[in-house]
């Protein structure tokens, strides 16, 4: 008799401690989505402080918030930002250029630090350009320009220090590609560049400079980029959402909307054109647009979920209508 209430018991035990971990085992799927959302809504990119990727990143931002994350903006020099993301202080880059920025972006990529989710934007382009009197005067490639220095005053016109445009003329003129050895590179700011170039075209003086598409300075000025025979600016420009590798486990949710999110060149010099050359704040520019494209906007949320689990799709239909 008490051989059979000692089975009886452990038998009891046995469904009780079943019950129990049954209970307190994992949760379903859903439940360990919601979890990880609501521990980890903080995002942060961080932008070079360039027209197009400004506001760029600042429509990412607004989608995002309306799912109920809480994104965070740092404008950086493109170095800082990979830093950034070796620190885990930066989570996504939206403007990876390439091949342009790979002097600053491949150091990273191969210790793993950072790597391109998706291509955002296909149809870019980043070269030395000439105003087209320049073009038609002879200079058609990179190869003509040392041909008329004295006209250029033996100088490119370049960006912000720490740019790869920047560093693809440095390191042209210190192997003298193109026979450039005597020449400079100009650096400053997008607007110092684009005020010298229009400040060239209106008295036809001889300039050239980094250009890029997509950008209203393709529509204000009538320019022409450089063919380039040796092949220092790269071919196949594309425009890719970077990040740290871990977001792909850590945030699916959010990794997922950085393989969705893609826009296209006329969309990014519209943002461009109404931000930089109309002067209107980012947010209002993005603001509007999503409004105006949410068919577009919805395929960068399909099947993701807001921070609290409601489906996005639904979410952002009522957050903008």
């Amino acid at each position: 008799m008490m051989k059979r209430k000692s089975v009886l018991l452990l038998i009891s035990l046995t469904l009780v401690l079943t019950l129990v971990v049954g209970c307190s085992g994992q949760p379903d799927s859903k439940q360990q989505t919601n979890q990880e959302s609501t521990q980890k809504k903080e995002v942060t990119f961080g932008y070079v402080n360039w027209p197009g990727v400004t506001v760029k990143t600042e429509v990412a931002k607004q989608v995002l918030e309306s799912l109920d994350y809480e994104v965070e903006k740092k404008a950086l020099t493109q170095t800082v930002i990979f830093e950034g993301m070796k620190n885990d202080e930066i989570d996504a880059f939206l403007g990876n250029w390439l091949p342009t920025m790979k002097v600053n972006f491949k150091p990273y990529q191969e210790k793993g630090i950072v790597e391109n989710v998706a291509v955002n934007l296909e149809e870019a382009l980043y070269q030395t350009a000439v105003p087209k009197y320049v073009w038609e005067a002879g200079v058609k490639s990179m190869a003509d320009l040392h041909k008329y220095a004295d006209k250029f005053d033996h100088r490119v016109v370049g960006l912000e220090p720490g740019n790869d445009g920047n560093q693809i003329i440095i390191n042209a003129i210190e192997n003298n590609t193109y026979k450039l050895k005597d020449w400079e590179l100009v650096s400053g700011s997008t607007a110092a560049m684009l005020s010298a170039v229009g400040k060239a075209t209106k008295t036809k003086e001889w300039i050239a400079f980094h250009g890029w598409k997509p950008h209203w300075m393709n529509i204000k000025y009538d320019l022409k980029y450089l063919k380039d025979p040796e092949g220092i600016w790269g071919d196949n420009d594309r425009v890719y959402s970077a990040a740290r590798p871990e977001l792909k486990e850590g945030m699916p949710n959010f990794y997922k909307f950085l393989e969705q999110f893609k826009v296209n060149a006329q969309i990014q010099s519209k943002w461009i054109l109404e931000y930089q050359k109309k002067g209107r704040p980012a947010e209002k520019v993005a603001q509007e647009w999503i409004k105006n494209n949410l068919d577009l906007v919805k395929e960068w949320v399909e099947g993701m979920e807001t921070v609290d689990g409601n489906n996005a799709v639904e979410t952002i239909e009522q957050q903008f209508k």
